[in-house]
């Protein structure tokens, strides 16, 4: 069984779970430096973490960029439950975020490797190749109205 929490404060469980699977999937394993891990936008954004048996296994967060735009972010599964649909669970709930928020448009920097898995849940890839982490992305976008 699965379940979602949301928190905006940096000194709860539930961010200390997000930083957790970001160090896990981003540092350990995609070998971003873990200085640039965490930034600015933190004490700024609404953080999720999916839970599946109690177990912390999926992240991602959110914040308003102005003009109903939100752009998610640091979304990731432990590679443990990769496969499952949790990926597709964890975005539908930052979708249903930014509808309550009144958002109206979604953007996202996808890793390339990710793109399939994002266009499948309704993203489209707009503009050029980009460098972030040392990792290769795009941007994506999605109307919600």
């Amino acid at each position: 069984m699965t379940k979602v929490s949301w928190t905006d404060h940096l000194q709860s469980k539930i961010y200390e779970d997000a930083l957790n699977i970001r160090y896990q999937v981003f540092v350990e394993e995609q070998k971003v430096p873990a200085e640039i891990e965490t930034d600015e936008l933190e004490d700024k954004s609404h953080h999720l973490v999916l839970y599946k048996d109690q177990q912390p296994v999926g992240t991602a967060r959110i914040y308003h960029r102005g003009d109903g735009i939100y752009k998610i972010q640091r979304v990731a599964i432990l590679n443990d439950y990769r496969g499952q649909g949790l990926g597709a669970q964890l975005m539908n709930e930052c979708e249903l975020k930014i509808k309550k928020l009144h958002g109206t448009k979604i953007t996202l920097g996808a890793q390339l490797q990710a793109l399939p898995f994002y266009e499948k849940q309704g993203y489209t890839a707009e503009g050029p190749e980009f460098i972030d982490a040392g990792i290769p992305h795009r941007e994506m976008m999605k109307n919600l109205l």
